[in-house]
């Protein structure tokens, strides 16, 4: 067998292995995602903050302010889900790789080095 066939071979018998066993990304893409939006969010809600403050509209401005808090919660609440998958999906790696590695039989002797019942005289 040439070296290039048996280097093929073996990237994909343990290159497949190394996919399969990979944290599902898109649930934490997903995540990141939604923090890079809320971020988009709060920049927004500081800028009206901002500008309604220069105008002199205080009316908006506690509008503005009111959804800045909620934005900024929600930011919060969204970072500590993006954290919570990314931990549970690295666990789940951690698991993968670590049952992957064990056999799924303990090896036993085939004949064992002592009888289990004694021989009869």
């Amino acid at each position: 067998m040439k070296l290039t066939t048996l280097a093929f071979a073996t990237l994909m018998a343990f290159g497949g292995a190394a996919f399969a066993q990979a944290p599902a990304s898109g649930v934490v893409a997903a995540d990141k995602a939604a923090v890079a939006a809320d971020k988009a969010a709060v920049k927004t809600d500081k800028a009206q903050v901002k500008a309604d403050a220069k105008a002199g509209d205080k009316a908006a401005v506690a509008t503005d302010k009111t959804t800045l808090k909620a934005d900024r919660a929600q930011l919060k609440k969204d970072e500590a889900k993006t954290a919570a998958d990314k931990k549970a999906a690295a666990s789940d790696a951690k698991t993968a790789k670590a049952h992957a590695a064990t056999p799924a039989t303990p090896a036993v002797a085939a004949t064992p080095a002592t009888p289990a019942t004694p021989a009869k005289k």
